[in-house]
């Protein structure tokens, strides 16, 4: 077993393809298929179940990418600190982050990121799931709510509330008075056990007994529902209250608040330019509370 056999292995790893595995690594997919059964061979063990849908690890195989991905990083960290590069304010940061507030909020306020600091390139994966850090899927996480058993160098980001909302037309149509009503509405919502936040599991508590007429595991598909008249959802309102179309519903009865934390490899805390994102986000929270917490619903109590 040497070094080049486990650059493949993880890679294949990380991406569960052969195809893209490849790509990353510059060489054909046959060889990578080929360097993986050897190195199976020579280990005596399956390190991958094979299906048309990917590569995934067996339990022999997630134990050996633990191992590897700590020498990989090991070696990268070293190698960076040996060449000056985490002091660099340069480079890319890659940010793991919920798909609606990576969309309608990190985005949007990466202009002044990027003026302050152009050497710095920034990825945002607004993803449907939690980020795979361990796997090098990002340099730094937003989870909601504090992250659990876990060795990441972690901190809370912010809190942010959420409304239920409906589009204008729909109240127009289907008026709702009092808490009793929002039993009779159409409800959108997160699909059962597929929410990847028990922080998510609003419904229960607010219109108890309630079959959504729609599920959905993305927070802009509901969004997208309730502009289009559909019924209604509890949405955050740093994505809902920007739109005119929509109206917040009982807003003097419903109040949720939830949390944004960011995470980070301890390794990864170290260089110069996640610092500097992560320092960034931290400020542009707190520049932006009116939005996140939405205080002109808040004073309006």
């Amino acid at each position: 077993m040497n070094w080049e056999s486990l650059k493949i292995f993880l890679e294949v790893a990380k991406t569960q393809r052969l195809s893209t595995a490849a790509r990353a690594l510059g060489i054909d997919s046959s060889t990578v298929s080929r360097r993986i059964h050897q190195l199976e061979e020579s280990l005596e063990v399956r390190l991958f179940e094979r299906s048309v849908e990917g590569h995934y690890l067996t339990e022999q195989g997630e134990l050996l990418f633990t191992s590897a991905l700590a020498m990989e990083q090991s070696l990268q960290s070293s190698v960076a600190s040996l060449q000056g590069l985490d002091l660099e304010e340069s480079g890319n940061v890659r940010i793991g982050t919920t798909e609606a507030f990576g969309s309608f909020f990190v985005t949007p306020n990466l202009f002044k990121f990027n003026h302050l600091h152009p050497k710095i390139s920034v990825d945002v994966l607004p993803l449907l799931r939690k980020v795979k850090l361990y796997k090098h899927e990002a340099d730094i996480a937003i989870s909601i709510g504090k992250p659990r058993n876990t060795s990441m160098v972690v901190a809370k980001l912010c809190d942010y509330r959420l409304k239920v909302y409906a589009s204008k037309k729909y109240l127009a149509n289907n008026p709702v008075a009092a808490i009793n009503d929002l039993n009779k509405h159409n409800w959108i919502s997160y699909v059962e056990h597929l929410d990847f936040s028990d922080q998510l599991e609003f419904l229960n508590d607010i219109a108890p007994g309630v079959t959504p007429v729609l599920r959905s595991t993305s927070v802009v598909a509901q969004y997208m529902a309730v502009k289009n008249d559909l019924g209604l959802a509890v949405l955050p309102c740093f994505l809902a209250s920007q739109d005119s179309e929509l109206e917040v519903v009982l807003d003097n009865k419903i109040d949720i608040i939830r949390e944004f934390w960011l995470m980070t490899q301890p390794d990864s805390k170290r260089v110069k330019r996640v610092q500097i994102l992560w320092d960034y986000l931290k400020q542009l929270v707190q520049d932006k509370q009116a939005v996140l917490l939405d205080h002109n619903i808040a004073e309006n109590k």
